[in-house]
């Protein structure tokens, strides 16, 4: 009898996203000294769907981003609100302290950033 296990492939943690920069990327410096820059995506929903009452339900989701890598924390920091992008992680659930509890958040821990297209100005 063997004892050797077949390992079953286990689906990859992939995220695309396609959306707009809502606001200014931030850069913080945690108090290990490490960097990143955080900032969220505007993505929409398709399809809208209307509700049993009539109102429409939501029809984007905005989406907490973070940049470790040096690479893609330089190409983020330079974005701009209303700016199209895409960019591509994984789903990470990041536990911190926050008013003496502990609390957690999910996002996008980024990979790989691009610029699409720049938000009009005026």
């Amino acid at each position: 009898m063997s004892t050797n296990k077949k390992k079953v492939a286990q689906p990859p943690n992939e995220v695309r996203l396609t959306g707009a920069v809502s606001g200014e990327p931030e850069v913080r410096v945690l108090p290990s000294g490490d960097e990143l820059c955080v900032f969220r995506v505007v993505v929409p929903r398709v399809p809208v769907r209307a509700r049993s009452d009539g109102r429409r339900s939501p029809s984007v989701d905005v989406v907490d981003c973070c940049a470790w890598d040096a690479r893609a924390r330089r190409s983020v920091s330079s974005w701009k609100p209303g700016d199209e992008v895409e960019v591509r992680g994984a789903l990470r659930r990041r536990f911190f302290r926050a008013g003496g509890a502990t609390a957690s958040r999910v996002e996008v821990e980024i990979s790989s950033a691009r610029l699409l297209r720049r938000a009009a100005i005026g």
